[in-house]
């Protein structure tokens, strides 16, 4: 089996995992009550790990666009980049589903400003990861 074959059946497994799970992740971010500003809810939680996934993604993504760009003497190059596009995505998908699910503003415990940063650094990490696969094929 090749390695591509591996990494698309596991981004398509974890996309759909996703599109199953989301009407249930949806309704586990729902607070019924306001909370303290101290407290972690199940919304800061998911935005808090969708914004590590994104950062996960960003680091590795410039180190494979620094790989593929010659400036670093070993890296992880083309491999960095699909992990660092699968974990930016990862990342703003469900920094999507904590926004989409908030019901209030910042400071209400739905995760809401954390989903924002998720979707931004996991743009971000899908956009480096880009870069790097664009320049590792036109290298090499």
């Amino acid at each position: 089996m090749s390695v591509r074959f591996v990494l698309a059946v596991a981004v398509a497994a974890l996309i759909g995992g996703l599109g199953f799970a989301s009407p249930a992740a949806a309704h586990a971010l729902v607070q019924p009550d306001p909370v303290s500003s101290y407290a972690l809810t199940t919304g800061r939680l998911w935005s808090v790990v969708a914004a590590l996934l994104g950062l996960a993604g960003v680091v590795i993504g410039g180190l494979a666009l620094a790989r593929s760009a010659g400036r670093v003497g070993t890296g992880i190059g083309r491999r960095g980049s699909i992990v660092a596009s699968a974990a930016g995505l990862a990342g703003a998908v469900i920094g999507g589903l904590v926004v989409a699910a908030a019901d209030g503003g910042p400071g209400t415990g739905y995760g809401i400003v954390g989903g924002y940063i998720a979707l931004v650094v996991g743009l971000i990490a899908m956009i480096l990861g880009g870069l790097a696969l664009a320049r590792s094929r036109r290298t090499g």
